[in-house]
């Protein structure tokens, strides 16, 4: 009996033990692992894209131009956008206190950074530095087109653009140098035939595929995916500029066939215009890279009239000039002509945009569809159609590189259409028309009463309804 029990109780420990080990296994498999699981994943989920390739990239560079005091600085519209969105975290994150990658590791061939050359101290040691620590760059170089005024000294190259590949990622460092009028410049990035071409996907690069301008941006810095960068302190407007930012040379090899009149009139006209203006014509600036001094209008603007601004005449008021006259209205061919130091004009025109063409003026111009390109000109930079020579050939014609002095704006220009008259409108003055236009422009005017009220005398009857502004006077006739 004794014996039985015996096995009964190591019979019955046996299966207890083997139950309880059972149940340790089962618990370790749900419950545990499951928990433990879940610690390892939130602490790989605290590092999450930081081992990625854009990220390392970024990192191993910022690192670099870091130790060497090369003041780069984040130009990349798809980050910055990215930034821009989430700014106020960004600005208030530290390091160590983000779970997650977002910004530098989304996909992209390219990150885009930027440095202003007269910064950068030892270029060919920092080169060097790159290809010690892993990284493929490649050097673009062309010639400075700053110099090309000067011909002795057009020769010279300097850096444009550096591409710097680490495994399957390329940052691309954009070299901006100084334009006149607090603008950043940088060049095309334009391959040479000892380079290969299968490098980086170049036409995938959103710097460099044409010359570029901007305004100098201010930068400020901050930590993005644990890494400090500089960026510009409003980001989305530096975003918005790269798609405008082309920019054109004057020719300035070819200006050079216009010998300058450096008579006394002519410098003291030039400097009168410039202070007034700092811009003169398209057609001096593509011809003659200078203000055309026998003009008797060196200063023609051009708006698109969805800028068009209510306060334009009075900033420009403010600003010393004074208004001579206001032709058309706003829905259509409006037109503003100021006067200046020295009796030097300022002609606003404002273009309006048609299925096919584009016009402006009273006198209606018509002009291809154009966009505006950066340009420097009277040590400023300003706006001009990018295809210059297809405006200045639909204003001028083909002779537009023959200089002409007597030139009349009503008649001259192949593309110049009338374009009839307009009601009278509530203010009773600022509307005019083609004839009343050219009745007021010739060289025998009407004599006109000082001040016509217009809303209130009858109208005439051979031009009823063309009125004038006249030094703020109002006409009709």
């Amino acid at each position: 009996m004794s014996g039985i029990n015996k096995n009964v109780v190591l019979a019955f420990l046996t299966l207890t033990s083997s139950a309880f080990l059972l149940f340790q296994l089962y618990y370790y498999k749900h419950y545990l692992s499951t928990k433990n699981g879940a610690g390892l994943s939130k602490s790989k989920g605290s590092r999450i894209g930081f081992d990625g390739t854009q990220w390392r990239a970024v990192k191993k560079f910022i690192m670099l131009t870091s130790n060497q005091n090369v003041p780069v600085f984040l130009i990349d519209p798809l980050v910055l956008e990215l930034i821009n969105k989430n700014f106020e975290q960004v600005k208030n994150t530290s390091h160590g206190s983000i779970s997650q990658c977002r910004f530098f590791c989304v996909p992209r061939d390219f990150t885009a950074l930027a440095l202003q050359s007269h910064l950068w101290r030892n270029e060919e040691g920092w080169f060097r530095v790159a290809e010690n620590m892993g990284f493929q760059c490649l050097k673009i170089e062309s010639k400075d087109p700053r110099l090309d005024r000067i011909d002795s000294l057009s020769g010279t190259e300097i850096p444009l653009h550096y591409i710097c590949k680490l495994a399957t990622h390329a940052i691309c460092l954009v070299v901006f140098h100084e334009k006149s009028g607090n603008h950043l410049w940088h060049g095309r990035l334009r391959l040479k035939e000892h380079i290969d071409s299968k490098f980086v996907p170049f036409r995938k690069l959103q710097f460099g595929l044409y010359p570029g301008a901007f305004d100098r941006p201010e930068l400020q810095q901050v930590t993005v995916d644990e890494l400090e960068v500089l960026i510009p302190k409003n980001p989305m407007s530096f975003v918005e500029e790269v798609p405008h930012c082309r920019f054109i040379e004057c020719r300035y090899k070819e200006a050079r066939q216009y010998l300058d009149d450096n008579t006394v009139e002519a410098v003291v006209f030039r400097k009168s215009a410039k202070e007034l203006l700092q811009l003169a014509t398209c057609l001096g600036w593509y011809r003659q890279c200078n203000i055309i001094p026998y003009t008797t209008a060196p200063g023609d603007l051009g708006i698109f009239i969805q800028d068009y601004k209510s306060g334009i005449i009075l900033a420009f008021q403010d600003a010393g000039l004074l208004l001579k006259h206001k032709f058309g209205k706003v829905e259509d061919s409006l037109e503003l002509s100021f006067q200046g130091k020295d009796d030097v004009k300022l002609d606003i025109f404002f273009f309006y945009e048609e299925t096919d063409h584009m016009h402006n003026g009273v006198t209606q111009y018509l002009f291809p569809k154009f966009t505006f390109c950066w340009t420097e000109f009277v040590d400023m930079t300003v706006h001009v159609p990018c295809k210059t020579l297809e405006y200045i050939e639909a204003n001028y014609g083909k002779t537009g590189k023959i200089p002409v002095k007597t030139w009349d704006w009503k008649r001259s220009p192949p593309n110049a259409q009338p374009s009839g008259i307009w009601p009278v409108s509530e203010d009773g003055f600022h509307h005019v028309g083609q004839a009343g236009l050219e009745l007021l422009t010739s060289s025998d005017p009407p004599s006109l009463p000082k001040c016509w009220d217009c809303r209130s005398e009858p109208l005439c009857t051979a031009h009823h309804s063309i009125l004038y502004l006249h030094e703020f006077n109002c006409f009709n006739f």
